[in-house]
């Protein structure tokens, strides 16, 4: 069933755009992910334009994650404290990469530059990630060999500004957490993302969270830092499309559901090899649109849009 969609310019079948959403709510119910770095590349791929594709995902990320977020909550695997920390960084990283895409898209260069940033970024994390996962993997399958100190101090430890995080059992410094939420608020305004394919490596591996713990309070963070994406999107670019938002939204709060169900019967090194895969595989599906010839070489389109 074809629908207009008055913003993107486009008509697009909606039950495809409905099990994208649903696609998408899965993963943020499994990995503690908005979702952005996989819906925002497939909506490119369904023929969105860039610049409403990274406005309009935001809303479906925020339906998701705040959907499995409540599933995360009753099981009471959510560091309030945490989050907060990184929303405050979250909201100031937002600000300051929405003023980057709309120098970017003033340029006209928005659609190019945003597709480069998706392929370093996710070749970067996904690369890193499999990497961890596999050595984990290992580990796990030879107990008896060397082992690494998951709570060894490090630099993280030995800065000032120290609070405790009972619910991580961990006591360090907010500026580590807080630079993490600014860097994923200019990803998730340059990228439309949720930014918890940085974020929950970075808690895992940088901060020494429990992965029980990450992926609520990961959600947590993201919902607030897309919402807030979202507003300043639809109030200064007016690229955010209520239409294509709905059925994303209506797809994602489905899937979430399934999604933390399925979460917990997989143990953490098997959730972090499946995310690996995922962000490797679109990173190379967009490197490969990159790096072919498309259908049409020229394209006209009216000033400023």
């Amino acid at each position: 069933m074809q629908i207009y969609l008055p913003i993107a310019e486009v008509s697009v079948d909606a039950f495809l755009l409905l099990g994208l959403g649903g696609l998408v709510g899965l993963l943020s119910g499994m990995f503690g992910v908005g979702g952005g770095f996989l819906i925002t590349p497939l909506l490119f791929f369904v023929g969105i334009p860039p610049a409403v594709a990274v406005a309009t995902s935001t809303n479906q990320i925020v339906a998701s994650s705040f959907s499995a977020l409540l599933a995360h909550v009753k099981r009471k695997t959510v560091d309030f404290r945490m989050g907060t920390v990184l929303l405050i960084g979250g909201l100031i990283g937002s600000s300051l990469g929405l003023v980057v895409f709309n120098y970017l898209r003033a340029l006209g260069q928005v659609d190019l530059l945003v597709n480069l940033f998706y392929v370093v970024f996710l070749g970067t994390i996904g690369s890193l990630m499999m990497i961890e996962s596999l050595n984990a993997m290992r580990r796990a399958r030879n107990p008896s060999g060397p082992r690494r100190a998951r709570r060894q101090h490090n630099w993280v430890h030995k800065l000032p500004l120290k609070v405790k995080f009972r619910v991580s059992g961990l006591y360090i410094s907010v500026v580590p957490p807080l630079l993490v939420g600014v860097f994923v608020g200019i990803l998730s305004a340059i990228m439309g993302v949720g930014g918890g394919f940085v974020m929950v490596p970075a808690m895992i591996y940088l901060l020494g969270m429990p992965t029980k713990v990450v992926i609520g309070t990961s959600l947590f963070q993201i919902i607030f830092v897309t919402s807030y994406t979202t507003m300043l999107h639809a109030t200064t670019n007016y690229t955010v499309d209520i239409v294509l938002a709905l059925l994303l939204i209506i797809g994602g709060v489905i899937g979430a559901q399934f999604g933390a169900i399925l979460g917990l019967r997989l143990k953490a090194e098997q959730l972090r090899i499946l995310l690996a895969l995922l962000v490797l595989l679109v990173c190379g599906k967009l490197a490969l649109d990159l790096l072919l010839q498309p259908a049409e070489l020229y394209s006209v389109s009216a000033g400023g849009v």
